[in-house]
């Protein structure tokens, strides 16, 4: 007896210590969402996408475009994953942000920003303080609009941060055939849907993250009203089906990807429609997920080194008539919009690997990451495109000197794309060692 309890103190200390390292490592999740829709009586909101708008104001809403933030925390760890339905992420609008989050623990280096790509949302370079040109086809800078977004996507984050609570996590993909196609004609499509869910430790739905790879150009030129495009009826739907949810849509390396498929006499019947046959894909996985507590999280934000910064040869096609750029007029543009470093960010949460990308990237192009990660242990790798900021579309050099449209607005020579796929693998298997496989 004496010694049983001479040993009793160093027992109760090892079960302190493993409860308090237990504690410690507990994934928490925070969720939030707000409406960016800016007020289009109040606001002069030119619709990004499109040079033949001519930064003409968007005549009203058909639907709202949102911002959901996922605040994930572990320990002294933490992470904001924030999706938002708009054309792109000017480096001012992250700035912006920025300044509005300090007291979160939200900085640059914990902060994944992805849009959506919608071309029916508000023009990104109408939020890029640095488009000084006057140039109606590329959309003109407005500091009320720049400010209203910034407000809105750092409110979502503020109130992510408020409401933390132990999460299981668990991811599934799956191939889906004729809903998406290469439009420049090259075999390679990405066609795997990710899905990862979000629960709290009772199993009611708390976030569903989607990636899925393709353009929302549903709205077109002419479509002169506010819209998420397919990716908010994709989002409204699933949390429709699954109360309680909040879905978050990131796209993948849809440079040359368009949608394929969708049915319907309008554009909005047929972003409807392509949403609708989305989620029933995203539905059917969520069935399959096993969610599980206890999940690896770690994550990673380097500098993304570029090549110098070039005048496209394929400028005289389709881009430059489009955005009215000019041999003359690009190099200036090009200095003052296209930065010489950017964000590369890496996320890992359970067995989702996300590696978000500035810009828009061939599908080529993500697939040669996603495979590289797959083989050094990712079990669910995915290309998070339009991420943190966009610099240009990213092609292999064969495609960069085919010409057409995406060539036309590559900015950085033949040798970005393969330049920012090493960067990417790199900072991936880093992550993976890190975190371990």
């Amino acid at each position: 007896m004496p010694n049983l309890f001479r040993s009793l103190p160093a027992v109760l200390f090892f079960s302190c210590a493993v409860l308090f390292a237990n504690a410690a490592e507990t994934l928490t999740a925070g969720v939030a969402v707000s409406s960016i829709t800016p007020d289009t009586k109040a606001l002069h909101v030119p619709l990004g996408g499109y040079g033949e708008r001519q930064n003409k104001p968007a005549l009203g809403v058909h639907d709202n475009i949102m911002c959901k933030a996922l605040i994930l925390q572990q320990g002294d760890k933490k992470f904001a994953l924030v999706t938002t339905d708009l054309l792109g992420i000017p480096r001012s609008l992250r700035d912006e942000v920025l300044t509005r989050i300090a007291d979160t623990g939200i900085a640059s280096d914990n902060l994944m920003l992805i849009a959506s790509h919608s071309h029916g949302a508000t023009e990104m370079s109408a939020m890029n303080r640095k488009n000084t040109f006057d140039n109606k086809a590329i959309g003109i800078f407005d500091e009320k609009l720049l400010v209203f977004t910034a407000e809105r996507i750092a409110e979502a984050i503020i109130n992510a941060n408020k409401n933390f609570q132990p999460v299981k996590v668990g991811t599934a993909s799956a191939k889906i055939e004729n809903l998406n196609r290469n439009r420049r004609d090259s075999p390679i499509i990405d066609n795997e849907i990710t899905v990862t869910r979000f629960e709290a430790e009772n199993g009611t739905p708390l976030a569903i993250f989607v990636n899925w790879t393709a353009h929302p150009t549903f709205s077109n030129s002419e479509t002169m009203v506010v819209t998420a495009d397919w990716p908010g009826y994709l989002q409204r739907d699933i949390e429709a089906f699954v109360p309680g949810s909040t879905c978050l849509y990131a796209n993948g390396a849809e440079g040359d990807i368009s949608t394929r498929g969708a049915e319907g006499p309008s554009e909005f019947a047929r972003m409807e429609d392509y949403g609708r046959k989305i989620a029933v894909h995203v539905l059917a996985l969520l069935e399959t997920i096993e969610t599980s507590d206890g999940a690896v999280f770690d994550y990673s934000m380097t500098t993304l080194k570029l090549p110098e910064r070039v005048v496209p040869a394929a400028l005289k096609d389709a881009a430059g008539p489009e955005y009215g750029l000019t041999p003359e007029n690009l190099p200036a543009l090009l200095d003052a919009l296209s930065p010489e470093t950017s964000y590369l960010g890496v996320l890992r949460v359970g067995d989702l690997l996300a590696v978000s990308i500035p810009g828009e990237m061939a599908s080529s192009l993500g697939m040669q990451i996603k495979d590289a990660l797959a083989t050094a242990g990712a079990k669910h790798p995915i290309i998070a495109g339009l991420g943190n900021e966009w610099i240009s579309y990213m092609l292999p050099p064969d495609e960069y000197h085919k010409g057409g449209y995406e060539p036309g607005v590559s900015f950085y020579g033949e040798q970005l794309g393969p330049t920012v796929v090493s960067q990417a693998i790199d900072a991936g298997k880093a992550l993976l060692q890190k975190s371990g496989k």
